[in-house]
């Protein structure tokens, strides 16, 4: 869209606040680390549990911003005389009135796409398969919240025919206004699960908020009627519109499906719709994949579409990816490997996500392929791709593919071109790249992965994925529990309890935590190189370069009083005033921090001297996580309050306090006060019962590969020492992880077993340096085949078990030399 800002004040029903020149809008904003051309920009100031965008407006404005909405005007803005600010009373709502305008506006059919999962890929299967035929759009990526939809409806192309839009929930009352925005012809509904449930009593009524995508202008509800929940509450909007409900198994049903033989990717699917019958190959060689193929089937037909062109679509369906992985590449680079389906309108999420990861000292540089799926593959196109590139500030473009060679005077001089990924293979090699960070975006045909294979640093079989999305999810679960005032501190010590600080530290940034807390100081300076600018604590310093810690303006952990009186002293020899310093109580811990005795000779010398500032107290608990040890819990909760209260009686000024760490947080909201501590919960183990802890998201996991296979008589025995000694006929593979990888000495001899292909497969002899064997007999596996050690699969738990420890040391001791792969599912 491209609407006057005059246009808007009137839709918002605001008048402009200053007389500044009414420009054109061509893009909405609502997170300022996107902004990328100010001049058409209109900022959304939007308050969240997190954050509050008016902070924003102020540095926006300096980098060029004009043009805002917001629900006050913030301190600094208030002399600004030249930007245009609509006052409104609720800015989310707001935005969601510009999507309103937009979906009017628009002459095509819009279908509407609600579920518990698989929302995004069945968009994307409709887009595939439709394209071809017309103009569609489909909103990009994940864009599918209260502020995701309006965005999506904001990017509608004016000659679109077909409009895909997701739409999701998490509480009551959101789906009503997500209707009112999209306005559908069409509702799909995939599923109802347990996924994002937390905002409902029920899944019943999960499953009524949902159907309320339906209950507005919907002419055409489509949904599978195996799933009596999705009918039941289906079941008020029915009546005068076209329901297509779809089975396997029920006759009645208006499309009958029937599965046929597979090959284990496609399976041949026989579809009866009313007189209309056909048969086509699908990907439906799951569950999940079968839902969408029966939904795909479902819109086509109920489209228009005829049975032939169905059959002639869905072959040339390719497959849908949305991870987007960062991992470490040669000499210094920063790879982001985006699997996304290449085209134009997932171009900008991508290219977001490498302004968001560029750090100081990288140059930004993409490897980008020919487009899929653009029916205007016009010089105007690849204009447009020039200038987002431009935009961005990406120093180095290479462009792979027959269009981009065609189009090349488009782009800048410099920029590189290659018909084919293998010419680029044999131009190339890792040393003409250097302290880049690249993102790599290809079509599937382009086989980028040979791109990534060549420039990724470490050639091992054995890497630690590390789920961001999860990293998200948990965090989320647990800032729920808190009030709004009450910050979240994210701990980030011992490299992200094994994950990779600086990828999670960049998450975590990006979510609104209130401090990071790393336990040295070299941890903390490594963050401040790799871009990290928000506030970082250090747990447990003895500092020794305090002209460093000032430097990267990182907050040390006071516990005794010769640390109190070093931080004092070097700050006084370094000119430095008021710096922030976080005081540690010993409540019952015992291990380092003031005790009772110690508070009034400490008060006084905080009070005596303005070289730091006590910015907050906090203690540990030791047995939060124990519920059989409320009291001695509750007696470190008493005595916090007593020994802060007594501090804040002295204090010239206030001191936030923090206490509770992950199971504190969920155990004793009374507790809460300025911070929280969130550690392990952080990265996916519970530490508490089901009844006190809902199961949180897996973030890491450790996985490697099958390198060898070879079957064994009964009697030989298996590796060192030869300690297993085979009582049967036997098939054994080894993979290539160690006890020097991380994987201890104790697993080994059948003491655990790692899952292959959905199955267990117990270890057999000794763990040796760098690999170990498993016992595969009766397993359908080959060379190549992934093994996970621990994940989604296979518990972390288990392992501790095992070793009589807790999951952190587990988590800890994987490797260096393991690759951290991060990516991010949506």
């Amino acid at each position: 869209m491209n609407i006057s800002i005059r246009t808007i004040a009137s839709l918002l029903g605001t008048s402009l606040r200053e007389t500044g020149a009414y420009t054109e809008i061509d893009t909405l904003l609502i997170d300022s680390r996107s902004l990328s051309a100010p001049t058409g920009t209109l900022f959304f100031a939007i308050p969240t549990s997190e954050n509050d965008g008016h902070r924003y407006m102020r540095p926006l404005y300096d980098r060029g911003v004009r043009n805002f909405v917001a629900n006050r005007i913030p301190s600094d803005m208030k002399g600004v005389q030249d930007a245009n600010i609509l006052i409104v009373d609720d800015t989310r709502r707001a935005l969601q009135t510009i999507g309103v305008y937009c979906r009017r506006q628009f002459g095509g059919k819009v279908a509407a796409i609600a579920g518990s999962q698989g929302k995004t890929t069945l968009k994307e299967w409709l887009f595939q398969l439709l394209e071809p035929l017309m103009p569609v759009f489909r909103s990009p990526r994940s864009y599918n919240s209260q502020i995701g939809v309006p965005l999506s409806l904001w990017q509608i192309a004016p000659d679109s025919r077909i409009a895909l839009i997701e739409a999701g929930v998490s509480r009551h009352g959101e789906m009503a206004r997500l209707e009112e925005c999209i306005h559908p012809d069409t509702v799909i509904f995939t599923n109802i699960g347990d996924a994002h449930a937390d905002g409902f009593d029920s899944l019943d009524d999960k499953a009524a908020e949902k159907a309320l995508l339906a209950s507005g202008t919907a002419r055409t509800i489509i949904y599978r009627r195996d799933y009596p929940l999705l009918r039941k509450a289906l079941a008020p909007y029915a009546e005068g519109r076209e329901v297509i409900d779809w089975s396997t198994s029920d006759p009645e049903a208006r499309l009958l499906i029937t599965v046929g033989a597979g090959n284990g990717v496609t399976s041949r699917i026989a579809y009866r719709f009313g007189d209309r019958q056909g048969e086509i190959d699908a990907p439906a060689a799951t569950e999940s994949q079968l839902e969408n193929t029966g939904n795909a089937i479902a819109f086509l037909l109920s489209a228009g579409i005829r049975p032939e062109e169905v059959a002639d679509r869905f072959p040339a369906l390719a497959g849908i990816h949305t991870r987007l992985g960062v991992s470490e590449g040669v000499n210094g680079c920063t790879l982001l490997y985006d699997s996304y389906t290449s085209d134009f309108s997932s171009l900008g999420p991508a290219l977001d996500m490498l302004r968001r990861r560029t750090t100081p000292g990288q140059l930004p540089a993409l490897i980008l392929s020919d487009l899929r799926h653009e029916a205007g593959a016009t010089p105007d196109l690849y204009a447009r791709i020039s200038a987002a590139i431009q935009a961005t500030g990406i120093r180095r473009l290479i462009g792979v593919g027959p269009n981009l060679c065609r189009h090349r005077d488009c782009f800048p001089a410099d920029a590189q071109f290659f018909r084919t990924t293998y010419e680029l293979l044999g131009r190339l090699s890792p040393s003409d790249f250097s302290n880049e960070i690249i993102l790599l975006k290809g079509s599937p045909e382009f086989e980028f992965g040979r791109i990534l294979e060549m420039l990724e640093a470490r050639k091992h079989e054995t890497v630690l994925e590390v789920n961001l999305d999860s990293i998200i999810k948990n965090y989320n679960y647990f800032r729920s529990h808190v009030p709004a005032s009450t910050g979240l501190i994210a701990m980030v010590k011992a490299s992200g309890y094994g994950a990779g600080s600086r990828e999670i530290a960049k998450t975590l940034q990006d979510a609104g935590a209130a401090y990071l807390a790393v336990a040295v100081l070299d941890e903390g300076i490594d963050l401040r190189r790799n871009g990290i600018t928000m506030p970082i604590m250090v747990m447990n310093p003895k500092v020794v370069n305090y002209r460093s810690m000032f430097a990267h303006r990182l907050e040390p952990e006071i516990y005794s009083m010769e640390m109190l009186s070093d931080v004092i002293r070097e700050a006084r020899k370094n000119g430095v005033t008021g710096y922030p310093i976080h005081i540690k109580l010993d409540t019952g811990m015992h291990r380092m921090g003031f005790v009772e005795s110690e508070l009034p000779a400490l008060m006084e010398i905080l009070e005596s001297q303005d070289a730091v500032r006590a910015e907050t107290v906090f203690s540990h608990l030791a047995t939060a996580d124990c519920p059989d040890m409320n009291d001695y819990t509750e007696l470190q909760l008493r005595r916090f309050a007593d020994y802060t209260d007594y501090m804040l009686s002295r204090s010239s000024h206030p001191i936030k306090r923090h206490v509770l760490n992950s199971a504190g947080i969920l155990r004793y909201p009374e507790h809460h006060y300025d911070f929280v501590r969130l550690g392990i919960g952080l990265y996916g183990a519970n530490t508490l019962p089901e009844d006190m802890e809902k199961p949180l998201a897996v973030v890491s996991t450790l996985r490697t590969v099958i390198i060898a296979i070879r079957e064994w008589e009964e009697g030989e025995s298996i590796g060192y020492g030869r300690r297993t000694v085979l009582k049967r006929r036997s098939r054994i593979a080894t993979i290539p992880i160690g006890y020097a990888d991380g994987f201890n000495r104790h697993f080994g001899r059948g003491n655990v077993s790692v899952k292959v292909n959905g199955h267990d497969a117990p270890t057999v002899g000794n763990i040796c340096m760098d690999a170990c064997m498993i016992d595969v007999t009766g397993i359908d596996c080959k060379v190549g085949d992934d093994v996970e050690i621990f994940g989604r699969q296979a518990p972390l738990q288990r392992l501790a078990d095992l070793l009589d420890t807790i999951p952190y040391e587990i988590l800890t001791s994987v490797s260096p030399r393991v690759k951290r792969i991060y990516y991010r599912e949506s």
